[in-house]
């Protein structure tokens, strides 16, 4: 099946599931209590559907219903880890590491710590995107108190050695936070096995709706405390005050329960498809794959066209094929992707790459519509610049 213009934009967000909808519906209309609304039946039953979406997300981290902490989104969630963090532990210590090629929603929040008398260490990426582990360990100081890596990144796809950073930062007695929005759902990720103690993600990276996400907060071993962002009310264990999104909790308790059942089988198909557009573009002369080709997600290449600029490859496909140059945020800016920048690659080739993002209902035939798309688009360019330097 192809439908026009393919969308291969999937790390910016996901089409809702028609079976997530179906799940939420009936909580704009019939159900649309105020789940704190405990003297009566529409709250008792709004605040039911809360506890049973809460468990269905708990589950598919493997963590405990209690530590998941509903949110707007994974930026307010990264936000509400680290400036909690800092603020409940600034007795303790003010530096955090972090990473170079962290989300602008990891990054933002550093800086704004940095001037409220936070000490900050970016760590240095190597070319193939994953951060030096002896690096890491040589950064942490007496005050280190939290640690800050991405699961995996949203540019390139590269999955960090999240198990032994973990195992650092507690050999170090410091937390150890991840940004697992690109991850949760795509590939299993599992706080307890992984030694995570804060966790940020979101519903519409995994076929749910935008407007909510959670943070994964550990309840023992260690026990983390956090500073309330938000005041109003005590809600979400005095976390994040704020009447619950309900319809979209819902739908992320469904949306987390599918990829249990089915993401195996999704990472395999996606892979199987991502690979195949892969290695038909590589065919092309002067292109590239961004990061490292191993440790990465299954859905997700970075490749780089010599000599075709992204921003006229976007606009010669956006009839044809939704695909980015990096992340959504940045999607204004007319500089080069940081995060590219940051493996060591020089302006033109960071200024002519594009980031394919597969999905759950990615096609065969869309594969190789874009495929021949994509050849055309980058032949042409080229084509034009040779006449243009004539």
């Amino acid at each position: 099946m192809l439908r026009l213009p393919v969308y291969l934009d999937h790390n910016a967000t996901t089409p809702c599931d028609p079976r997530v909808l179906e799940a939420m519906l009936p909580y704009f209309t019939e159900d649309f209590g105020n789940a704190a609304s405990r003297n009566h039946a529409y709250g008792w039953q709004a605040e039911e559907a809360v506890k049973y979406a809460r468990e269905k997300v708990a589950n598919l981290i493997s963590a405990e219903s209690q530590e998941i902490i509903f949110t707007s989104g994974a930026t307010e969630a990264d936000n509400l880890a680290l400036k909690g963090v800092f603020e409940t532990y600034v007795g303790k210590g003010n530096h955090i590491i972090t990473c170079n090629i962290e989300h602008r929603a990891v990054l933002d929040p550093c800086r704004h710590l940095e001037k409220l008398g936070a000490e900050i260490t970016y760590l240095k990426v190597k070319t193939d995107g994953l951060i030096d582990l002896d690096e890491l360990e040589s950064s942490f100081k007496s005050n280190t108190v939290l640690v800050g890596i991405m699961y995996a990144n949203n540019e390139i796809g590269t999955i960090m050695p999240i198990k032994e950073i973990s195992a650092i930062a507690k050999k170090k007695g410091a937390l150890f936070f991840t940004d697992a929005t690109q991850a949760v759902g795509k590939i299993p990720v599992d706080v307890n096995e992984d030694g995570i103690d804060l966790m940020a993600f979101n519903a519409h990276k995994i076929y749910g709706s935008k407007g909510v996400g959670a943070l994964y907060v550990r309840r023992k071993n260690p026990r983390v405390k956090l500073a309330a962002q938000m005041d109003g009310g005590g809600h979400e264990r005095g976390m994040r005050s704020g009447t619950l999104n309900v319809p979209a909790i819902v739908g992320f308790g469904r949306a987390c329960e599918i990829c249990i059942n089915e993401m195996s089988g999704d990472a395999q198909r996606m892979g199987d498809l991502r690979d195949k557009l892969e290695i038909a573009l590589l065919d092309i002369e002067g292109t590239s794959v961004n990061g490292n080709k191993q440790s990465r997600l299954p859905h997700v290449t970075n490749i780089s066209f010599k000599y075709a600029e992204s921003e006229g490859l976007m606009a010669a496909l956006n009839k044809d094929i939704a695909v980015s140059s990096g992340s959504a945020c940045m999607s204004a800016s007319l500089e080069p992707s940081y995060v590219l920048k940051a493996l060591g690659l020089g302006d033109d080739i960071a200024r002519s790459s594009l980031r394919f993002s597969l999905g759950r209902y990615t096609t065969n035939d869309e594969i190789d519509y874009s495929i021949e798309k994509v050849t055309n688009a980058v032949n042409q360019l080229r084509e034009m610049s040779t006449h243009l330097e004539k």
